[in-house]
């Protein structure tokens, strides 16, 4: 009698299943990266043969392999391995303090580049006096200083000169050379597409070379796989991105799923072919575990900046006046003709909506699309879905539209401070309708948005959503929308089979079921034993891809 036998079985665990005909089991059995069994001892015992591994759970909690919606995967990387780091809460002295260190045993004329500065002291960089200190500190060096929206950069005097920017600079479009308001100098601040005049000579000086980018997403992955992470979406995929992708997949080496978005325009942070010269390519790169599958179009900013587009005004200020709402980078034509293209060519949109108005236009260019495309199987995603109209709302359902939930700040931060600031207390504090989305039947998906966001930590972002509070201690005793809580079951979920569905990938990843690939992840406590602020404390003992442990704590 001829007898399958797994290659691997998990025993003796606590295994919360994301599959709602089955939540929880003790066992699941593993052959040829998928599981063939899911269930009890009994389910299994039967599978077990001479060369069948064995994991010993132990009682631990063990779930699926997260699904992180929304990262930048190789600047998470060379932000890791190259590049200054600093505190989004730091001040400009000790900013400086920072850089000067730095660039005393830099080699000279060698670029700097770090972050991130919290985007709340844009105003204050954007002085003469703010800019000599900046000069000061870098010892001549060329440098760009990236803020925490990734956005916007502050950059040293001799980073605009290579950059040819001068005072008579005219402001590209859709974004805005910072400059002195009394004296009418350049500062250093870049705003929006304007980051793109000095990120462009970084790119062009060699600071980056191909081996680095490789190394860069390879250490994205194993930092991702650290944290549980079997899957993610790259929010922004230019040929380098998926090159390095595809050559990992190749060499046996990519222990995740790796979803492209590529950019419909090109970026003013990355630079090369996008729109449809890219998207003629991406078969080239696509493998077992890389899915060019998505693009990306970036319809607005960020609020702290004043770039998102809101229905109502910002706070005024003396550069904007009193009826400033912000803009998008696209018509509602354009953004229609857009995603009847790409839907047609077979791919998803995940879009970039910062302000409420932006998720407006958004939701009314997809609206517009399906009624003349029809039905499709595709799940367009509003990237940063966190300042929604109410009116909205139900619209994700009915549209069939995913909420992309990044990057992790769904509780009291420094980005809200910034928005505070722009928008007013109580308008900023309706940030990440979580709940009335979940009550009106949205699909939603946990991101990070790494390296936004300097560590890519799922538990962060999932105890931040149960609880609404500052999970690393910041902020004690404050709450965000406390009504918008979620129980934990419902934001497991969020990060696991429902992020798979946004990322279309549901039939083959994103719970624990027979047939699916075999993503598992070993817990160091049972989260639904704890309490909610402890959640952020959990930490991954074995993280498993296809069968394959491809990490271990410790080990």
């Amino acid at each position: 009698m001829n007898r399958t036998f797994a290659d691997t079985v998990f025993r003796n665990g606590r295994i919360y299943t994301s599959n709602r005909g089955q939540p929880w089991a003790s066992c699941a059995a593993v052959k040829a990266g998928r599981f063939i069994a899911v269930g009890e001892e009994r389910d299994v015992a039967a599978l077990i043969g001479e060369g069948t591994a064995t994991v010993d759970l132990g009682g631990r909690m063990a779930m699926p392999g997260i699904v992180d919606i929304h990262n930048h995967i190789m600047m998470g990387g060379q932000a890791d391995l190259y590049e200054l780091r600093f505190s989004n809460a730091d001040s400009i002295p000790r900013i400086a303090e920072t850089l000067h260190k730095a660039a005393s045993v830099a080699a000279p004329g060698a670029w700097i580049v770090g972050g991130q500065f919290g985007n709340n002291l844009l105003n204050e960089m954007n002085t003469a006096e703010s800019c000599a200190l900046l000069d000061a500190a870098c010892l001549g060096h060329p440098v760009v200083l990236r803020d925490d929206t990734y956005h916007n950069r502050w950059a040293s005097s001799a980073a605009l000169r290579l950059a040819g920017v001068a005072a008579d600079t005219p402001d590209p479009t859709d974004g805005e050379i910072g400059r002195d308001l009394k004296t009418g100098t350049l500062t250093g601040i870049m705003i929006e597409a304007a980051s793109g005049l000095v990120e462009r000579t970084l790119a062009a000086s060699g600071h980056y070379t191909a081996e680095m980018d490789r190394a860069a997403v390879a250490r994205s992955i194993s930092v991702l796989n650290a944290y549980g992470v079997t899957a993610f979406i790259d929010a922004a995929s230019m040929q380098p991105i998926m090159a390095a992708l595809k050559g990992l997949d190749d060499r046996g080496e990519l222990t995740a799923w790796a979803v492209c978005a590529m950019p419909v325009v090109e970026p003013g942070f990355m630079f090369g072919k996008a729109g449809e010269e890219l998207f003629a390519l991406r078969e080239d790169y696509r493998g077992a575990h890389v899915k060019p599958d998505y693009v990306k179009v970036f319809l607005d900013g960020v609020p702290g900046a004043k770039t998102a587009a809101f229905h109502e005004p910002y706070v005024a200020d003396p550069v904007r006046g009193c009826c400033f709402r912000g803009a998008t980078m696209l018509t509602v034509p354009d953004l229609i003709r857009w995603l009847g293209r790409c839907e047609k060519l077979g791919l998803a949109a995940k879009i970039h909506c910062a302000g409420d108005a932006a998720v407006t236009q958004a939701l009314d260019a997809i609206d517009v699309v399906r009624s003349f495309n029809g039905p499709t199987h595709l799940i367009h995603q509003i990237a940063h879905a966190s300042y929604i109209a109410p009116d909205d709302i139900k619209r994700f359902a009915e549209l069939g539209v995913a909420a992309d939930l990044s990057p992790i700040i769904w509780y009291p931060t420094i980005f809200l401070e910034a928005h505070k600031a722009a928008m007013g207390e109580e308008r900023a504090q309706r940030f990440w309708p979580n709940r009335d989305l979940k009550e009106a039947g949205a699909l939603m998906a946990g991101g990070s948005d790494w390296p936004v966001i300097p560590i890519p930590d799922p538990w962060q972002g999932i105890e931040g959503m149960v609880t609404r509070q500052n999970p690393t201690g910041d902020f004690p005793g404050k709450s965000l929308w406390a009504e918008q809580a979620l129980d934990l079951k419902t934001v497991i979920d969020i990060y696991t089979i429902d992020a798979a569905r946004a990322a279309g990938l549901g039939q083959s990843i994103g719970s624990i079921e027979v047939g699916k690939s075999a993503d598992l992840i070993v817990l160091d406590q049972m989260i639904f034993d704890i309490p909610p602020d402890q959640l952020a404390d959990t930490r991954v003992k074995m993280t498993f891809f296809e069968g394959r442990k491809v990490y271990e704590r410790g080990a």
